[in-house]
């Protein structure tokens, strides 16, 4: 039962999501008429920020509901075998459900919104881009859930600024996703979600970047806390 709950929230988070993210470009950009400019700029990266801690209070509540496939996929390699399975097999499966859903109502809804983001660089550069990016914000949500890990409030503020500023250096490049399920479900309303250009650049370089960043910080915490275990041992 709590399986199938954690499923739900995940579609109905993911879902959410992807419209949030429309909802605060059309209150800038039509609703305030502030287009490109710089003061229309800071307002969408502050109610992007209170938008995160909005999801992180959701995730709370849900008990590990998320959107972000690589979230999802950092949890499961710590994990044991069945985790891996049922966080491979089914919680990401239900995100991308989930933001297809979402991006399809959307574009029902308001069709002069666009249809996402895509890549406007090289298919090699983006796939590093992408990668550089989802990598810095496994390591950064690691280390926070490791060295502050009774903090809600500080956690989700490092976390939602160093999204936001990731986001940022990426965004005239390739968007600067680091969802692959919020852009699978914008490539899926343009019908390139199986081109060679989403699956690398999107899916495979944040997948293998999670792998590392996931494998680089086992490799530099775990020798850390047992040189702690080892010098409080010493002391005693």
């Amino acid at each position: 039962m709590a399986a199938i709950s954690l499923l739900v929230s995940d579609f109905i988070i993911s879902f959410m999501w992807v419209w949030s993210g429309t909802l605060i470009k059309i209150f800038v950009y039509k609703i305030l008429g502030l287009g490109h400019e710089p003061s229309g700029e800071v307002i969408q990266c502050v109610l992007s920020i209170i938008n995160m801690f909005f999801f992180a209070f959701l995730g709370k509540i849900t008990e590990g509901g998320a959107y972000n496939p690589l979230n999802v996929l950092a949890s499961a390699i710590s994990g044991n075998f069945s985790s891996f399975l049922f966080g491979v097999g089914a919680r990401i499966p239900s995100q991308v459900i989930g933001s297809i859903t979402g991006v399809k109502l959307i574009i029902e809804t308001f069709p002069e919104i666009g249809l996402g983001p895509r890549l406007n660089i090289d298919i090699h550069r983006g796939a590093l881009t992408e990668g550089f990016l989802a990598f810095a914000i496994v390591i950064i949500s690691l280390g926070l859930a490791t060295k502050i890990p009774g903090s809600f409030f500080m956690k989700t503020w490092i976390s939602s600024v160093s999204k936001v500023t990731l986001h940022i250096l990426g965004s005239d490049l390739t968007g600067g996703c680091m969802n692959p399920a919020a852009v699978m479900g914008w490539a899926y309303a343009r019908g390139d979600h199986i081109t060679k250009e989403h699956v690398l650049v999107y899916w495979l370089a944040p997948i293998e970047a999670t792998l590392l960043a996931v494998w680089i910080f086992r490799l530099l915490v775990r020798p850390m806390k047992e040189e702690k275990a080892n010098t409080k041992s010493k002391s005693e």
